[in-house]
């Protein structure tokens, strides 16, 4: 850790980065209020970025990335964060109407015999 006296420097580890910056920019909480976000949801901006500054950088970021599918992983591997805190910015950006989330099919959901046909083809194409 830098011990200069700076204020700001003293929560900087040269070889970690920055101590309290994922606890900082998700404003302390642990959790997004829309609730856990599956690993391989997919992530889609709505719209650009608003001009008025009104999101974190992280925040920002996010919608710039996401103007294609992007999983929640995918974010959070891209951003260099912990998921727990990726996932508390995915959900208010999703709460602020900037994104959209598509969760995967649950098992409950069976596959068309129409899919699985063009899968066979597929897999006899190989």
């Amino acid at each position: 850790m830098r011990t200069t006296g700076d204020h700001d420097q003293a929560w900087y580890d040269d070889d970690a980065g920055s101590v309290a910056r994922p606890y900082t920019v998700t404003r302390g909480r642990i959790a997004s209020d829309h609730g856990q976000l599956d690993l391989i949801s997919l992530v889609v901006a709505r719209r650009a970025v608003p001009a008025s500054g009104q999101l974190f950088p992280e925040q920002a970021r996010i919608v710039e990335r996401c103007q294609r599918p992007l999983s929640v992983a995918e974010v959070a591997a891209g951003l260099d964060l912990p998921l727990g805190s990726v996932r508390v910015l995915l959900g208010d950006l999703l709460g602020a109407g900037l994104i959209e989330m598509h969760e995967p099919p649950t098992l409950s959901e069976s596959p068309s015999e129409a899919l699985l046909e063009a899968l066979l083809v597929g897999l006899k194409a190989l």
